[in-house]
């Protein structure tokens, strides 16, 4: 294997880190995946099967989170400040976002 080094600059790092982490690779991993993906002759998306799994898991949890609001407020409430720090762990808020 060639093994190749090249700089990034700090916030291309961190986005690309974020990314590596939703995707469940190492950073290095998730960039070979990504490189890979532009030499790709039949032009795919290397990680669209996670992004339809995402997808999926938003819908169903945007239906269960109505749900839960209309019967109970408090507990959606507590289920949002769990979610916001679970993803502020992962650093997959965006700028701006805190846990709250």
């Amino acid at each position: 294997m060639v093994k190749i080094n090249f700089r990034l600059d700090a916030a291309l790092h961190a986005r690309l880190h974020r990314r590596a982490l939703g995707a469940n690779l190492s950073l290095s991993a998730y960039i070979r995946r990504t490189l890979e993906q532009t030499v790709d002759e039949r032009q795919r998306y290397v990680f669209s099967s996670q992004d339809e799994i995402l997808a999926t898991a938003i819908q169903i949890l945007s239906i269960v989170a109505t749900s839960v609001g209309q019967q109970s407020p408090k507990a959606l409430e507590q289920g949002m400040t769990e979610a916001r720090a679970i993803l502020a762990e992962r650093g997959l808020l965006g700028q701006g976002e805190d846990a709250r």
